[in-house]
């Protein structure tokens, strides 16, 4: 199986790294080389990478076609491309949606939207797919942990979650550069921070059968994470929050 990569940039590089460390069997990957030197640093970090000549010879020489690319250049480029039968393809792109792109791909086949993040260069985190497909849940579930979703509507909503990743770094750079400016050696902030945030993710998602607000309220009530939780509370931090995902969902 080969797989085609449209467009060379974060999210790409990090699923080719994601493949190319994992062991999904596949016999070449063809990217192409919009960004020619991210390409050439792939080509030259990982084997079985082939820069095709032009985004037309990635679908030729592809079983599985993966678009990643911003949404107003596929738009613009996926019209003109010519896909072959039994082709499986891909879409990274956050607002060209299902029928959108069944309209620009022209041909009969598997499509289908995913969202990987980042994590997935080391075969972690959450890819939500749509509509649900046995062959590319089992692809990505090798790299990380798949989420089918039955309904376009609903994966809105994933896509807009998945707009928060920014901002988490922000809070853990924010924390870092607190605990700098008290006199803190930077590589030790850091490691704290992220060592810190690591570990109470992974304690909320051994305990994500139950809701998470339990683990809120195991807070001792005056003690020090009351404190700060009931102040940005009161500072309408949340409410901030909730406004940026519904201004990420009207967009979508």
């Amino acid at each position: 199986m080969n797989l085609g990569f449209i467009g060379t940039g974060n999210i790409v590089s990090d699923v080719i790294t994601g493949i190319s460390k994992s062991k999904i069997y596949y016999k070449k990957i063809i990217i192409s080389p919009r960004n020619k030197k991210k390409a050439q640093y792939l080509k030259k970090k990982f084997n079985k990478i082939i820069i095709a000549k032009d985004n037309q010879a990635v679908i030729d020489m592809s079983n599985w076609v993966f678009i990643g690319v911003l949404p107003q250049v596929g738009e613009n480029i996926l019209p003109k491309l010519n896909f072959k039968k039994n082709q499986i393809v891909v879409s990274f792109m956050s607002t060209t949606n299902y029928s959108k792109l069944k309209k620009m791909i022209k041909k009969k086949l598997i499509i289908i939207r995913a969202i990987p993040m980042p994590p997935i260069r080391l075969g972690k985190g959450p890819v939500a797919i749509f509509p649900p497909n046995r062959k590319v849940k089992s692809f990505f579930d090798k790299i990380g942990q798949t989420i089918e979703i039955k309904n376009e509507k609903l994966s809105k909503n994933f896509w807009a979650i998945s707009g928060t990743m920014a901002s988490f770094y922000e809070l853990l750079n924010a924390l870092s550069n607190w605990l700098t400016r008290k006199k803190t050696n930077r590589l030790d902030a850091q490691k704290y921070v992220t060592l810190l945030y690591s570990a109470l993710a992974e304690l909320a998602l051994a305990n994500s059968s139950k809701p998470l607000k339990n683990l809120v309220n195991e807070q001792t009530p005056g003690g020090l994470n009351w404190q700060v939780v009931n102040e940005l509370r009161k500072s309408g931090y949340y409410r901030l929050l909730e406004k940026s995902l519904r201004k990420i969902y009207k967009r979508l």
